[in-house]
This record gives C-alpha cells, sequence and structure tokens, in this order.
C-alpha cells in the first residue's frame, strides 16, 4: 500500500528522530570513554562525506560553481563552530532529553537574526511565540533556582550559532541550489573539524572506531529522511513529529545513563517547541507559500 505523502513525510520525521537520538546516544558513550567531541565531530564528518561519495560523484564538480565563495567559506565556519560546540556539550554527561530540548530554540534564534541581518519582518504574532520560546528556556534553565551546567551553555551557543547558519544559507540559497550549498558544507565541514580534533587527538579503539562510523552512518542517513520529509509533505503537517525526539532521547538516556528529566524540561520544551511551529506556520501563512526546509535545523 502506497503511503500518502503526508504519512510518508511524518514517518521519515520520526525515523531521523530516533537516528538523531541514537547518535547522540551514541556521542555521550564515547565522550564517556574519554574520545573528545572534537574527535568525534571530525570522524562524523569524515566518514558522512564518504556515505555521500556517490551523491558527489553523481553530480560531478558543476554543483560547485557558484559566484558566493567567500559566503559559503563563512557559513563553513559558522557551521562548524555550532557542531563542534554541540558535540562538545554533549559529551560534558548532559542529559540526552535535554540536548533535544535546548535544540529546539534554533529556529527561535534564526528568527531574530533574520531579523537583524536580512532585514525580515516581525508581526506580533511571531514576537510573542519568541517571547513564549525564551521563557520556556527559562524554565528549563531556571538561573537562580538551580546549577546550570556547562554543557547547557554549549548546546544554547551552538543553536544561536546554528541560527546564524541559517541565516547565511537563506542568502545562498537566493542564487545557489540546496545541491550547491550541500555539499559545499560536507566538504568543508571536514578540514575544519580536523584541524580542531587534532588539539586534542588519541587514536580511537577498533571499538571506538566502529561506533565513530556507526554515528556517521546513522547521523547522515537522519539527515537525509529528515531533508526528504519536507520535500514530500507540507512543513507544518509533519513538523511536530520531530518533538518525537525528545521522548526517544529521554528513553535512551533512562537505560542508558540513568538519566530522569525532570518536569520543567518538559514543560519548557513544550513551550519552545510550539513557539517555533508556530513561527513556521505564520511565515507560510503569510507568504502564502509553503517554506522551504532544505536542511534539518540542528548542527549534526
Amino acid at each position: 500500500m502506497k503511503l500518502s505523502p503526508t504519512l510518508a513525510g511524518a514517518s521519515l520525521v520520526v525515523l531521523a528522530t530516533v537516528g538523531f537520538s541514537c547518535m547522540h546516544a551514541m556521542i555521550q558513550y564515547l565522550g564517556k570513554q574519554g574520545l573528545h567531541g572534537f574527535e568525534i565531530a571530525f570522524f562524523r564528518n569524515l566518514f558522512g562525506m564518504i556515505v555521500l561519495g556517490p551523491i558527489l560523484i553523481k553530480h560531478g564538480l558543476e554543483p560547485f560553481r557558484t559566484t558566493k565563495l567567500r559566503l559559503h567559506f563563512i557559513r563553513a565556519g559558522v557551521n562548524s563552530v555550532a557542531m563542534l560546540m554541540f558535540f562538545y556539550g554533549i559529551t560534558t554527561g548532559i542529559a540526552l532529553g535535554l540536548v533535544q530540548a535546548l535544540s529546539f530554540t534554533a529556529p527561535l534564534f534564526t528568527s531574530i537574526l533574520a531579523v537583524i541581518f536580512l532585514g525580515e519582518r516581525m508581526r506580533a504574532h511571531r514576537w510573542t511565540a519568541l517571547f513564549v520560546g525564551f521563557i520556556g528556556t527559562l524554565i528549563i534553565l531556571r538561573p537562580g533556582v538551580a546549577e546550570i551546567p556547562a554543557g547547557a551553555w554549549l548546546l544554547l551557543g551552538a543553536a544561536m550559532m546554528w541560527g546564524i547558519a541559517m541565516v547565511i544559507i537563506k542568502r545562498l540559497t537566493a542564487t545557489d541550489s540546496a545541491v550547491t550549498v550541500s555539499l559545499y558544507m560536507v566538504v568543508m565541514l571536514t578540514p575544519i573539524s580536523g584541524i580542531a580534533a587534532s588539539f586534542f587527538w588519541q587514536w580511537p579503539t577498533t571499538e571506538q572506531f566502529m561506533w565513530l562510523v556507526a554515528i556517521a552512518v546513522i547521523g547522515t542517513g537522519a539527515q537525509l529522511a529528515f531533508t526528504q520529509a519536507f520535500r514530500l509533505a507540507d512543513a507544518t503537517a509533519v513538523l511536530p513529529f520531530d518533538f518525537s525526539k525528545l521522548i526517544w532521547s529521554a528513553l535512551l538516556g533512562w537505560i542508558f545513563f540513568a538519566q530522569v528529566l525532570d518536569v520543567w524540561v518538559w514543560v519548557g520544551a513544550i513551550l519552545i517547541f510550539f513557539s517555533g511551529f508556530y513561527i513556521a506556520y505564520r511565515e507560510r501563512k503569510v507568504s502564502g507559500a509553503e517554506p522551504v526546509v532544505r536542511e534539518p535545523m540542528r548542527p549534526v
């Protein structure tokens, strides 16, 4: 039986959230074994590029034609910082569910930065949604009431940097194809993360090497599934299923690392997620067209 585009898209989003959650659990496992987050990020990019090798071969050099090479380099640098902060944040031992809850803030940062750098208009509805989203962040972190772990600051920094990257992507895709933008990212992130990893290098064991391969394969597969979902179906129809990554991560954290999320993380995550969803909904309604989602809204 053939699935409808919406059901197929929703299924792919759920599959992607399972993949990302498993990848984050493996990153934390390797971090507990002593591998630095920067080194894990490097292998994630290196093996991920190998997985995407057939696509690179298929398209050849044609997609690399661009008039905005400098902007591609800037985007790669920003994206690298986001990814390195994200991976290192996970290896600090922060609860996996909290990782996902804070990752929901990325679209909020993107909206604010788009106003500053792209001159996009923000109406009262979107400002209200942003306010609710950042209230959700405060509920999760509870500054002054609970100690904020270092990993949380790293993840928020990664979300903000990813917001900057998404603003740059909006400019790039005005002239370059999504394939061109993606290929430059894959090619540039590997050497940049490799340089960062060299300062903390230790050769992985055979077991760790296998985990690193699994991280790259699962992470790349999850990215492709997430992107394909938004090509098949309306973003506002399938985006709510992205919230399931909090459930999977909370479950994996509880099973493998004895992590238990308190009720405030769930409450805050719900506020953040639905504020981001509402912003996407309003963008579609105001523009009268489906906003194109070219990449997962996460620095992985």
